[in-house]
């Protein structure tokens, strides 16, 4: 859970990608189970790599509960917290709602097919759920709240606490190279972050007002959101844009992120 198992993705590890090749294993997100037949990249415990570890966690709470990984989440989850819109699979009334996932080209944004299979053979713990902002700052704000949200205990307090803490002693987080190009770009704004049970956790202040501490992530379609228990804060930003980590789509976040600070402070 804290990317430090030696998996890694080929998005960002090139040596994962030619062993793809190599084998002739299918990517990630086809949600194939022979996608998480790859080898370590680096021993586990060597160093922070982000990468398919997740979707093994995920394959571990199947293992356990004797469930899908869909069904635990919204069993203990997604139905709790009143995440209405949120699974792995569209209904047909979300389907007409859904945004699609464009590419960032040199003639600008054009809209593309790209979507998660809606009958794999696994659900990712690493990504894959569809969702609306509303409903994902449900999520956020029962972590801000300690795991409770209007009433309703998802987690308990002290289990927030442990997920909210760096959990890779003296290591830190790297910046992540891209070797898919049409998938990301080189992810910088990891770099020197700790990393807790799930959450991206930054040591120092930063600039937009962000406490020390507090906790963060994203989606591989430019989708960012962060949890700020020093100050009480939390928030959702999303898009539908590839690639990862976008200029005008970070910049545009960082300026939202900024405004909802100045406006708390107000």
């Amino acid at each position: 859970m804290t990317h430090t198992s030696g998996h890694a993705y080929d998005m960002w590890n090139p040596d994962v990608g030619r062993d793809m090749e190599a084998t002739g294993t299918p990517s990630i997100i086809t949600c194939q189970n022979a996608a998480l037949m790859l080898p370590l990249m680096s021993d586990p415990g060597e160093k922070w790599e982000y990468g398919i570890a997740i979707d093994w966690a995920g394959k571990a709470v199947e293992a356990v509960s004797g469930q899908t990984l869909s069904r635990v989440m919204q069993d203990n989850i997604f139905d709790p917290l009143g995440m209405t819109d949120t699974g792995f699979k569209i209904g047909e009334a979300q389907r007409r709602r859904l945004a699609k996932i464009h590419a960032r080209t040199p003639g600008g944004l054009v809209s593309t097919d790209t979507e998660i299979p809606q009958d794999p053979e696994f659900h990712m713990g690493g990504g894959g759920l569809y969702s609306t902002v509303g409903d994902y700052l449900k999520f956020a704000r029962m972590i801000l709240h300690g795991g409770a949200l209007n009433g309703v205990q998802v987690l308990q307090p002290e289990t927030v606490a442990v997920m909210s803490r760096n959990a890779m002693g003296s290591l830190t987080c790297n910046a992540m190279k891209t070797a898919a190009p049409p998938y990301s770009n080189d992810v910088d704004f990891v770099n020197g972050m700790q990393w807790g049970l799930s959450f991206l956790i930054n040591p120092e202040p930063l600039r937009t007002g962000r406490s020390a501490g507090s906790l963060a992530w994203a989606g591989l379609a430019n989708s960012y959101y962060w949890i700020d228990p020093g100050q009480g804060v939390a928030g959702v930003y999303a898009t539908q844009i590839l690639p990862f980590f976008d200029q005008q789509a970070v910049q545009a976040f960082e300026a939202f992120e900024s405004a909802v600070y100045r406006a708390v402070r107000q």
